[in-house]
């Protein structure tokens, strides 16, 4: 169709990711979409329920993306292995990049829950799942490693943790050091 601008939504949502991991919801504005994606506001693209309903789309993606990830790095034979490739799957996410990717999820919950009870929901929600698989995946290793505190409760602790590591990195915590501080959560809940 003649004078109809055709893009690659693939590429528009990755840009779009871009544009709120860099700036965050509050600050990533419409023109801020519309310059990063390549898509113009007036398009159907954008008029679909504009700010909020890109970023929930775009964390819609972006969080399965991530829930494949933690789910693939958990894959391990014993719980210790387990938890240390999650984490070492989560600090080379955020300290990815530059300047480093940072946390969206961690970043939305400080930043939005004001702006947008949608996005808020989202993250909760993600939050959810990711404590219900980790807990899940702990859940069915028989590796004989006894914790402190019941399963649940652990995985209420570790995903909290990595909210904190996305912190420390804004921070400027090396992730060398949210390694450390990983493997000290690990040993205090799994001890060898």
């Amino acid at each position: 169709m003649a004078g109809v601008r055709q893009f690659d939504e693939r590429l528009a949502l990755e840009r779009a990711l871009d544009a709120f991991s860099e700036r965050g919801f509050r600050a990533t504005t419409m023109l801020d979409l519309a310059a990063g994606t390549g898509v113009q506001q007036g398009s159907p693209y954008h008029a679909d329920g504009g700010k909020e309903e890109i970023f929930l789309r775009v964390f819609g993606e972006h969080s399965g993306n991530f829930l494949d990830g933690a789910t693939t790095a958990l894959e391990q034979p014993t719980k210790r292995q387990a938890l240390t490739a999650f984490f070492d799957y989560r600090i080379s996410a955020y300290t990815t990049g530059e300047p480093a990717r940072g946390s969206l999820s961690t970043r939305t919950a400080i930043e939005a829950a004001k702006d947008s009870p949608k996005a808020e929901a989202a993250v909760k929600a993600l939050l959810t799942r990711l404590e219900n698989l980790v807990h899940d995946k702990l859940s069915t290793m028989d590796d004989d490693t006894a914790s402190p505190v019941d399963l649940r409760t652990a995985a209420r602790l570790i995903v909290t943790t990595t909210c904190g590591l996305a912190v420390m990195e804004r921070a400027q915590y090396r992730p060398d050091e949210l390694r450390a501080i990983a493997e000290t959560l690990v040993t205090s809940l799994f001890p060898a």
